[in-house]
This record gives C-alpha cells, structure tokens and sequence, in this order.
C-alpha cells in the first residue's frame, strides 16, 4: 500500500508560499507557509509540516493502542491522543527533536498499570512512531 500526497511552492524562502493536496482530498490545496510553520501560532496561515506529521502520529497511534487494547481484550470506549512536535534550530536549518504524546483513554475493567503498558506497546509499535524513531517519542497516558 502506498500513500501520496503532493506540496507545490511558489516564490522564494520566507517569501514562498506553498500548497498540500493528499491522494483522499482530505487536503486539497490546503495552503501552508514559513509564517504558519515558524510565526503563527493561531494556524490561521495555514498548516505546516510539524502540524501533519503530529496529526499523522497521533491518528496512527490512537488507532494502533485500540487494536491493542481490544486484542488483549480491553476494546476502548474513547482514545484521545494530542501529538506535539518540537522543531529547533540546528545549525544552519532546523530538526525536529522530539514527539510528545498526551493520551486519554476510557477504557472499562483496565487498571491504570495495564493501560500504560498497552500505551507503551502501541507508542513502539505504531507505524508512524517506527518512521520517527529517529527523534525522541514521548507518551503521558491516563484513563478518563
């Protein structure tokens, strides 16, 4: 399986202003710029890279922690996960530095021990974790 998305930039640098359209059309022309990526913090001047890869993490991992939790049969009522990504200047450009996840869960007859085990199993195993293991992952995970 193979998934597509495509990002067209116009202009130069910070100047520059680019477009997202991804094979569903969930986005379509979605716009996104140096001043949505570094500047604004409201997301009203678009999305960023940083903004997709958290959202791409945490729908990747709420889903991987639900397959978990049914298979060792807790299936979840409600997982909510907030992916925050850090991005800081390296020398010359900048890196992302880490992925803090922030998880809810309700999930009926688990304890909090054995939620944060599957959490922790289902952070390492998560597809999108796995192409990100080159930064560092973090989790905080707590039952509603």
């Amino acid at each position: 399986m193979i998934r597509k998305s495509t990002a067209v930039w116009t202009g130069a640098s910070k100047e520059g202003k680019g477009v997202l359209t991804s094979q569903s059309g969930a986005l379509n022309s979605t716009p996104y710029s140096f001043s949505a990526r570094f500047q604004s913090e409201d997301g009203k001047a678009g999305t960023n890279p940083e903004e997709l890869i958290a959202a791409a993490h945490a729908g990747c991992y709420v889903m991987a922690l639900s397959i978990e939790l049914a298979g060792a049969g807790f299936p979840s009522e409600e997982l909510k996960a907030d992916a925050a990504v850090k991005i800081e200047p390296d020398g010359g450009g900048f890196s992302i530095t880490s992925i803090h996840l922030t998880l809810e869960g309700k999930v009926p007859n688990i304890s909090e021990d054995k939620f944060k085990e599957i959490a922790e199993a289902a952070k390492k195993g998560c597809p999108v974790s796995k192409a990100l293991n080159a930064v560092n992952i973090t989790l905080d995970a707590k039952l509603l």
